[in-house]
């Protein structure tokens, strides 16, 4: 991964689970935790990574770790480079996909979720950490969907509107949170 990220652009995947496309370089926990900084100057020096993208790795994180998770990208991240991320959406307006994707709740992967976000306490998570957030996906408190056209070779998200293939007939089955993280 050393070469990989080397190269320029760089472009990470965090949590990658064997997805990646070909210009984005996959990172998976086992050696790259984005909670310890040792792991990060492993591969990168600081003010080098130009995108992070990162699909449903957050809520697996505590609210605590995420800040910290968030904190360690900035660092890394290139004046003007983005983190594109994406987690389940707690202001989601249907009440099925909030007990899949809730702490505890029964979908894949929930048994090990640790928080659920929404728009807002997302967003104020990577502000605290130095970002400025743009809203690209996300149900607002009142169960209003918003969608703000993105590019996918930015990083595509495939629990999303456009790319799930449970949002059929203009049913949105399955979205996520997502933002654009940028460093100032």
């Amino acid at each position: 991964m050393k070469n990989k990220a080397q190269k320029q652009p760089c472009k990470i995947v965090i949590g990658a689970s064997g997805i990646a496309d070909n210009s984005w370089t996959s990172t998976e926990a086992d050696y790259l935790n984005l909670l310890k900084d040792e792991d990060w100057q492993k591969f990168f020096k600081e003010n080098t990574i130009d995108a992070m993208l990162a699909e449903h790795v957050w809520e697996h994180l505590t609210a605590e770790q995420g800040l910290l998770a968030a904190q360690n990208c900035f660092r890394y991240l290139r004046k003007g480079a983005y983190l594109r991320c994406a987690v389940p959406d707690g202001f989601h307006n249907d009440p099925e996909y909030i007990n899949y994707v809730k702490p505890g709740g029964h979908g894949d992967g929930a048994d090990d979720h640790k928080v659920l976000y929404n728009y807002q306490t997302f967003s104020a998570m990577f502000e605290k950490a130095g970002f400025s957030v743009e809203l690209l996906e996300y149900f607002d408190k009142n169960g209003q969907f918003h969608f703000t056209d993105w590019l996918p070779e930015a990083g595509k998200i495939r629990r999303s509107r456009r790319f799930d293939s449970r949002n059929q007939q203009g049913k949105l089955g399955y979205t996520s949170l997502i933002v654009d993280a940028r460093k100032k």
